[in-house]
């Protein structure tokens, strides 16, 4: 498992497509906390349980002002297809060209598999890491620990 950067650490920038014509920077998101989920593959059966249990409780990240990123290796045209057959209503991020180049930079890249670890990543408002948490790869990681770097945020 990859040793992934630590709370307290500034969130390494990116820019990565959320469409082939649409990029998001993590900066645009300065201001509310973000939770980045780096995720092995689309259309894997855990991702895809990972994915649609934090499209179920988007309205609990929401009452914190929380925006959650979906980050994997597929590119834009797999992370669609795999967005409208489960309904997702979070954007997911193709870290495709350099090859997990963002995931890199967090120490979630598995080289060896050239895939995303299963890392989990709350950042605050000013760009600095709240919290992190690598899962085995085989397991969904749920959302308590998400939920509970959110609430200690917002005390």
């Amino acid at each position: 498992m990859a040793t992934i950067l630590t709370p307290k650490t500034p969130a390494p920038e990116f820019t990565l497509r959320v469409t082939p014509d649409q990029k998001l920077s993590l900066s645009e998101l300065r201001g509310k906390p973000v939770i980045l989920a780096f995720y092995p593959a689309d259309w894997s059966p855990v991702c895809g349980d990972q994915m649609a249990l934090y499209n179920e409780i988007l309205p609990e990240f929401q009452k914190y002002g929380a925006e959650i990123l979906g980050i994997s290796v597929d590119g834009v045209w797999c992370h669609e297809a795999f967005s409208k057959d489960r309904h997702l209503h979070f954007p997911l991020l193709a870290d495709f060209e350099p090859k997990g180049e963002v995931a890199r930079a967090y120490g979630a890249y598995r080289a060896a598999d050239g895939i995303s670890e299963r890392a989990l990543f709350v950042i605050d408002k000013n760009g600095v890491i709240a919290w992190s948490y690598c899962s085995p790869i085989a397991v969904n990681p749920g959302a308590d620990g998400i939920l509970e770097a959110l609430e200690d945020l917002s005390k």
